[in-house]
């Protein structure tokens, strides 16, 4: 596995799923591949902490997928809380402002500080910031949503926001990729999900491309989720994609 350990390390693999017991299912399948672990809301709303506290001891790196979006008080107390489970990346809504997502840092800041976190001197989890979701298209983006404008132009405003804030990086679709560091520079972290290998289904989808496309934009990590994790043989499928990536 060591030829694709490169390109391990930018995969997030999407454990949407309802329990522990499925969880565990693709963590034994996915042995020994050394990529990151995507906890989102529907599995750390039904197994809580535990989940993150048992990747780290598996030796992942966890990106805490839930997408915070609230009063800035309440953003800080919530980061301040996830920074001492030692997640390695979390998200806030970059609709919330730039108040907001300083509270957030400032929520890591005090839980560092406290000396209450598993970080080793001079850690930090990555705060980053969703743009647009990639079910988000230009229609709904418009009259539902009630944003005029393009998406690309509406996620390069948020990424800059995200920027003067202080964060990380931002999560956007891959499509934006391009814009975003143009704007924001190389430095500036994006984390793309809509990613689909080639002869995967859209499913509810808009705005997508596959692993090496998206690489090609420019984009630091890639997202995967049911292409993988609903696969008959989930090891062959993240190997395929490594495969087509090395």
């Amino acid at each position: 596995m060591s030829k694709y350990n490169e390109a391990a390390g930018k995969i997030m693999v999407a454990l949407d799923v309802s329990n522990v017991e499925e969880a565990e299912q693709i963590i034994h399948d996915l042995q020994g591949i050394p990529c990151w672990m995507k906890v989102g809301m529907q599995l750390y709303y039904a197994a809580g902490p535990q989940i993150v506290l048992k990747l780290k001891d598996l030796g992942y790196k966890v990106f805490l997928d839930l997408k915070l979006h609230d009063i800035p008080n309440t953003v800080q107390g919530g980061s301040n809380s996830l920074a001492r489970l030692g997640v390695d990346m979390f998200n806030v809504h970059a609709a919330g402002g730039v108040k907001m997502m300083k509270a957030a840092l400032n929520g890591v800041e005090g839980a560092i500080a406290s000396g209450q976190t598993p970080y080793t001197k001079g850690q930090f989890p990555q705060v980053i910031a969703v743009t647009q979701l990639t079910s988000t298209d230009k229609d709904m983006l418009n009259d539902q949503i009630g944003i005029s404008g393009t998406v690309e132009d509406t996620v390069v405003r948020y990424a800059q926001m995200a920027q003067q804030s202080g964060l990380h990086g931002v999560v956007a679709s891959p499509h934006e990729v391009a814009a975003i560091k143009q704007h924001c520079g190389q430095s500036f972290i994006t984390v793309t999900p809509g990613i689909r290998p080639l002869g995967a289904s859209l499913l509810d989808q808009s705005r997508v491309m596959t692993p090496a496309e998206a690489f090609a934009q420019g984009t630091d990590y890639v997202v995967i989720g049911r292409p993988i994790t609903a696969a008959e043989n989930r090891r062959y499928a993240m190997e395929s994609i490594l495969e087509e990536l090395t």
